[in-house]
């Protein structure tokens, strides 16, 4: 037996005994080592089931309880019949979207938004936060040699902030606002300076993460209690505005602030998970010719493209990891963490093997 956090229903996460999965041919046991608490796992704790299965789901079978942890690295430490480009020890990131490749969506190479889509850790089979779980060999990317563990499980968020940078009309020496200061913000921050932004300017309320928005290399941190955020987004940016606005927040005040800050011709990219309906003008849209557009995780080119940026060292993200808990204390040290004193900490990690 071994242990295993999982989802039995809205603010119900047990620490649970559960079988050890069996490794197949073609596939391999991965041994987590760390694995990050994420604002969907949030989501799903306060307001769930939501992307958590309550029949099972088309490609995986499985329903409530499952097991969570989607942002995770870990060890190999069993190699499937069949394999011989992987070896135990190895140190994988895990790619954790599911999807059938057979609908219209995945053959246009839309993977991440397949009609079926699903995600180890939210959809099962299996999650992150276990002492064990098997997976595909297409599901784990090997690590450099040099790239801590830690720094393995950031790979999944900062492929977020990639991805959304990629479907962008970005290009380098652009100017950019970024609505939101949380992990997902902090991701396009560094992303964006490692992809050459002339200039990045960042909202955010929390004294303690506009401090990390600084170090990651925002060269513009506003405040938007005190500070006009559109209005002075126009003024660094020559008057017009920025050219790509990202909102990581998801709340009405910065869609506000992001449309009227946009230059003419500019692009505002959602990646925000919003908890309610937003209101947003067309007229806006259609005056300056202003587009909204929304972007959801990732696709396999941005995740290799983390793992390379990482490797090089364009990208160096350890400074996000904030607090480490251990697999026991997921909902009192982490997730209640997130709820009650939410600006403590950038990204709270579990180490699941203490």
């Amino acid at each position: 037996m071994m242990r295993a956090v999982r989802f039995h229903g809205r603010e119900d996460i047990r620490l649970d005994q559960i079988e050890i999965p069996v490794c197949g041919k073609g596939q391999v046991k991965v041994k987590p080592a760390f694995v990050g608490i994420c604002g969907t796992d949030l989501h799903e704790y306060l307001g769930g089931p939501t992307l958590i299965p309550t029949a099972p789901h088309p490609l995986t079978k499985e329903k409530l309880p499952v097991t969570l942890g989607h942002e995770f690295s870990g060890t190999i430490e069993e190699v499937g019949e069949g394999l011989n480009d992987i070896r135990v020890g190895d140190k994988v990131a895990i790619f954790p979207i599911l999807y059938d490749d057979t609908c219209g969506v995945c053959r246009r190479g839309l993977n991440n938004i397949c009609v079926n889509s699903g995600a180890i850790g939210l959809t099962g089979p299996g999650g992150g936060l276990s002492e064990h779980i098997v997976l595909n060999r297409d599901q784990v990317y090997i690590l450099p040699s040099h790239i801590s563990l830690e720094v393995g499980a950031l790979v999944e968020p900062l492929a977020v902030g990639w991805h959304a940078i990629q479907s962008s009309p970005f290009q380098a020496g652009d100017s950019i606002l970024i609505i939101g200061g949380g992990p997902i913000g902090l991701g396009l921050v560094q992303v964006l300076k490692a992809l050459g932004a002339n200039k990045i300017i960042v909202s955010e309320i929390s004294p303690r993460r506009q401090e990390f928005a600084k170090h990651f290399g925002g060269h513009h941190v506003l405040d938007p209690t005190r500070d006009n955020v559109a209005k002075r987004s126009k003024e660094i940016c020559d008057g017009l505005g920025p050219d790509v606005v990202f909102d990581a927040a998801g709340v009405q005040a910065g869609l506000d602030a992001a449309m009227e800050a946009v230059r003419p011709g500019g692009t505002v990219v959602n990646i925000a998970a919003w908890g309610k309906p937003a209101v947003l003008d067309p007229t806006q849209l259609v005056i300056g010719e202003k587009k909204y557009i929304g972007v959801m995780t990732y696709v396999r080119r941005d995740f290799e493209a983390v793992i390379g940026a990482l490797e090089s060292g364009v990208l160096e993200p350890s400074g996000m990891v904030t607090s480490k808990v251990k697999l026991a204390d997921v909902v009192e040290k982490g997730l209640k963490v997130m709820i009650n004193d939410k600006d403590r900490d950038v990204k709270i990690m579990v180490d699941v093997q203490q």
